[in-house]
């Protein structure tokens, strides 16, 4: 088997749980524009909140989201500047197991490694810091920090070129099919997916 040099991540979806985290706004913007919700209601708001998430996935701006969340349920508080509220609470709403930091520090144990992600600085810096995943990388890129985004075929080769290691060397792990794989092979990076999380 091949023995590589680096390993590269995905960070939503492959290293943090970005559902969980979209759970845990939801319950923040509940308790402050709702108040108390019957149960069964609750779980109908945060499936609907999901759903208005998931179309605007990849999308900074969030304030389309909760437009049209609240339009569909008024609320007692509208939030005034809904963006502002996304930026401040989301990165907050991460957090990360045990077993992957576990699992990232065996592996830096054999190899470089470096995270590669979509988004904005403020956003992906932020729920790097909170989870101190900062601590277990040698490499971090963001693609608006370095005017780059995936699947463009640069980034990948920044990142390389950042660890010192030819592409041949270097596996990529994520769980978009278009970014995660097709992006990273086109540039000789063996890629997995596992189409979840660690």
């Amino acid at each position: 088997m091949k023995e590589y040099k680096a390993m590269l991540f995905d960070l939503d979806d492959t290293l943090l749980d970005r559902n969980q985290a979209v759970d845990n706004i939801f319950h923040i913007m509940l308790e402050k524009c709702y108040g108390n919700v019957e149960h069964t209601l609750k779980a109908e708001m945060l499936r609907k909140f999901k759903m208005y998430d998931n179309k605007d996935y990849g999308v900074s701006d969030k304030t389309a989201v909760f437009e049209a969340f609240f339009d569909e349920f008024p609320p007692l508080y509208r939030l005034p500047q809904p963006q502002e509220f996304w930026n401040q609470q989301f990165p907050q709403c991460f957090s990360i197991s045990e077993h992957t930091v576990n699992l990232v520090k065996r592996v830096q144990e054999h190899m470089k490694v470096a995270i590669i992600t979509n988004g904005t600085t403020h956003r992906q810096r932020e729920k790097i810091m909170t989870t101190r995943l900062h601590e277990c990388f040698d490499v971090i890129l963001i693609s608006e920090e370095v005017g780059l985004e995936k699947p463009n075929q640069r980034i990948y080769q920044l990142a390389l070129n950042k660890l010192q290691v030819q592409p041949e060397d270097a596996l990529f792990v994520g769980d978009d099919l278009e970014k995660d794989v097709k992006g990273p092979q086109g540039y000789m990076v063996q890629s997995r997916w596992n189409g979840k999380r660690f």
